[in-house]
Formats: C-alpha cells, sequence, structure tokens
C-alpha cells in the first residue's frame, strides 16, 4: 500500500513513524505502512458467498452456499490468537462478509480482543439500520468498492443498480459516523472514467480512497489482457498525484492510496527528486520501512476454509490451516521456504525486477510474474518503470533509521 497523500503531500514523516518506535501495536492506523514487524495485518474472507458477480473476483465468488467454513467457535479461537500475536487490524472481507449472520457478533468479539476490526464490502447490503450494527459491532472503517461510474460499475459487478446501492451504503455508513471509503480496481474498462469518480469522493465527502491495480487471480486471472499498458498506468499514476496535490492544496480531506504495484513509490520518489529534492530523502525513507509488497511479512490472509496465505491473491498456496494449527504458529514457521523467500526475496528475484534498484522498496507482485511469466520470481509484468529508471541511479539517499 503506497500512501500518495503521505509521500507526495508530506502528511507523513519519518519522526510521526519513529514516535511510536515502529511498533504496529502502538501505531495509529495511517502510520501501520511502517511498522518494523511482523505483526501482520490479516485479511480475513470470513465467506465465500457474494451476492454480486464480480468480474475480477480474486476468489470467483458466487451467490451460492459453501461448505466446509470456519464455524463461529471455531472463528473465535482464531480471532483469540491473533489478538494473543497483537495484530494491529482485521479485516472482515469475502466474498460478501454481511452475508454471514454472525459477522456483526465476530466483530464485536474483535473488538472485545483489543483488535482493530475493519470491513471490505460492496455496500450494496448497507442499510441504515446494517450501518447503525456495523458501528454498535466496532468496526472502525467500511471499505466500499467502487469500480467506475454507474454504468461501468454495473456492468463490472453484473448487476443492474449496484452502483447506485453501494452509494447509498456509503452514505449510510456516514449518517451513523461510521468512517467509509472507497476502493476501486483499474483497468481498461474504467480508466476514462478516474477523474469522475474522484469528482465523485468530493461531491460526497468521502475521505479515503484506495486505488488497487489488477492482480491476476480468480476471475481477474482472465481479465490480465484487459490490465493497462505501461504507458497508460504512468498516465492514470500522473493523474492521480496532480489530483492527490489539487485536494491537499485545496484543504480537502481525502488521503489516496494505492495498492498492488509498489512501483508507484518509486514513481513518486523519482518525481519528488525532481520537484521537491529538499524532501526526497524523507520520502525514500518512509519507502524502506513500509519495504514494498507486503506479502508474507506484513500482510497475511485467512480464506473462509482457515487456509492461511502469503497474501488474498496467493489462494493457489496454503501455508497451513488454523484448524490443525494456531495462525500464530503458521506464521512464525521458520522451517517454510515460501515466507522465508519472501520475507529475503532480494536476492531470488530475476529478470527486470533483479536488476532493479527499487528492490528493497517494491519487490514487484509475484502473482503476476507466475501468472504471465510462468516464474514466481521473474519481473512483474505491470512495472511501468523504464529500463533508464530502474537501471540508473537517481540519486537515492538516506538510509533508514
Amino acid at each position: 500500500m503506497i500512501g500518495c497523500t503521505k509521500l507526495f503531500c508530506g502528511t507523513a514523516t519519518v519522526s510521526d513513524a519513529l514516535k511510536f518506535g515502529r511498533d504496529s501495536s502502538k501505531l495509529p492506523p495511517h502510520l501501520l505502512q511502517f511498522s518494523s514487524d511482523q505483526h501482520p495485518v490479516v485479511v480475513w474472507n470470513i465467506t465465500n458467498r457474494c451476492n454480486l458477480r464480480c468480474k475480477h473476483c480474486y476468489i470467483s465468488a458466487e451467490d451460492r452456499a459453501y461448505s466446509d467454513e470456519l464455524n463461529a467457535s471455531e472463528a473465535k479461537r482464531f480471532i483469540q490468537d491473533l489478538a494473543f500475536m497483537k495484530i494491529p487490524v482485521l479485516l472482515f472481507s469475502g466474498g460478501e462478509p454481511l452475508i454471514r449472520k454472525d459477522v456483526f457478533e465476530l466483530g464485536q468479539y474483535a473488538r472485545e480482543k483489543g483488535i482493530r476490526a475493519v470491513l471490505s464490502t460492496n455496500g450494496t447490503l448497507i442499510s441504515e439500520e446494517v450501518a447503525r450494527r456495523i458501528k454498535e459491532a466496532g468496526f472502525q472503517y467500511v471499505g466500499v468498492s467502487i469500480d467506475g461510474t454507474k454504468e461501468v460499475h454495473d456492468d463490472f459487478r453484473c448487476r443492474q443498480g449496484a452502483f447506485e446501492q453501494a452509494l447509498t451504503g456509503i452514505k449510510n455508513c456516514q449518517s451513523v459516523g461510521l468512517k467509509a471509503g472507497v476502493r476501486l480496481t483499474i483497468n481498461r474498462y474504467n480508466a476514462s472514467d478516474f477523474s469522475a469518480i474522484l469528482d465523485l469522493l468530493v461531491e460526497n465527502k468521502i475521505t479515503r480512497f484506495c486505488m488497487y491495480h489488477l492482480v491476476y487471480a480468480g476471475r481477474g486471472k482472465k481479465m490480465a489482457a484487459d490490465d493497462l499498458t505501461p504507458g497508460e498506468t504512468r498516465k492514470v499514476i500522473e493523474l492521480l498525484l496532480r489530483r492527490t496535490e489539487e485536494f491537499s492544496r485545496s484543504g480537502i480531506e481525502l488521503e489516496i492510496l494505492t495498492v498492488d504495484n509498489h512501483a508507484d513509490g518509486a514513481y513518486i520518489y523519482q518525481k519528488v527528486l525532481r520537484e521537491q529534492p529538499e524532501r526526497a530523502q524523507e520520502v525514500y525513507q518512509l519507502l524502506l520501512m513500509h519495504g514494498g509488497c507486503s506479502a508474507g511479512r506484513k500482510l497475511a490472509n485467512v480464506d473462509a476454509k482457515g487456509d492461511v496465505h502469503a497474501c488474498q491473491f496467493w489462494g493457489n498456496v496454503s501455508l497451513g490451516n488454523v484448524r490443525e494449527r494456531s495462525f500464530s504458529q503458521i506464521w512464525s514457521d521458520s522451517h517454510n521456504q515460501l515466507l522465508r523467500d519472501l520475507r529475503d526475496m532480494k536476492g531470488m528475484l530475476r529478470g527486470r525486477c533483479g536488476r532493479c534498484r527499487y528492490v528493497e522498496v517494491c519487490g514487484g507482485c509475484r502473482i503476476r510474474a507466475e501468472v504471465i511469466k510462468g516464474d514466481l520470481w521473474d519481473e512483474d509484468p505491470a512495472c511501468y518503470l523504464t529500463d533508464d529508471e530502474i537501471e540508473t541511479d537517481p540519486q537515492i539517499v538516506g538510509a533508514v533509521v
């Protein structure tokens, strides 16, 4: 996760992170990406069932019952172990998490155990009553997926009216004092809608926006050919940074982040080096603190059946199951080769990623590399930096404290 507002507009500093010792149990939510420990944010797919059938769904969710999902008692044992580990955030996802009847009970249980619980949803089921129940359960944030303007979103979500329902869900959250933001997965079908979506956020006083790069998993694998070209991605990032700066200068409260392509961090650094050289060292130190792709390090996924994965897109490789071993045991297993490699991948990378000078702040997406290149450690095909940018020293400065 790359904090565009934090890095490009200077709303976070190295001293901010150091003030809390870079301890994930002490850092406020907006600084968690700069933690130094291995207490991961955990994305938990509490059910595979979903009322929509989105074209890019990384688990290919459908509106049907799935067998062998963790029951309430198993889920609570899992949450208790996460509390023992002192994980900073538990993200309830799906499928559509609001379909699961005990989602409020489990959210409250997480809160009682001292875990910050957040919700990732398509928003279509958030009535005024549901919004109240989400808040009462103790969820501190709701991320709602909107993938374009009305026509594009409804087509992407395979349901007429999904856009209006999602927007209404956000407004219902706001009406009860619950912070809600928007998540969008960029691709060639909605890139032309991008500026209009940013306008929509401002018009509706939405204060957080995450732009996801497409990861080729689940039904999203079929969309690999619909990903943006490197040139198209650069245009989107330039637009995003220009608007981010405009929002900041205008005093508009809107935090902008990007997810699933850490080349964004290197791109921001290069831009800062050219335009605000006095801030370049600070930006690069923050990127080093973050450390690039978080899969297997600062991010974990647990699916509906209890299988643990390096990230939510890595469903094809299980690190273990929480029914058989606790999450804390699985995550701290020093004999797991994949976890060892992900936590020290510099020598594993090949192709452009292998010779990139930004390896310590990026590392590329291993899922995209495996799908397109057939090799987990090959170059990320979605990298949009040029050979000159990754191989020519742009005065990388500073060392992380």
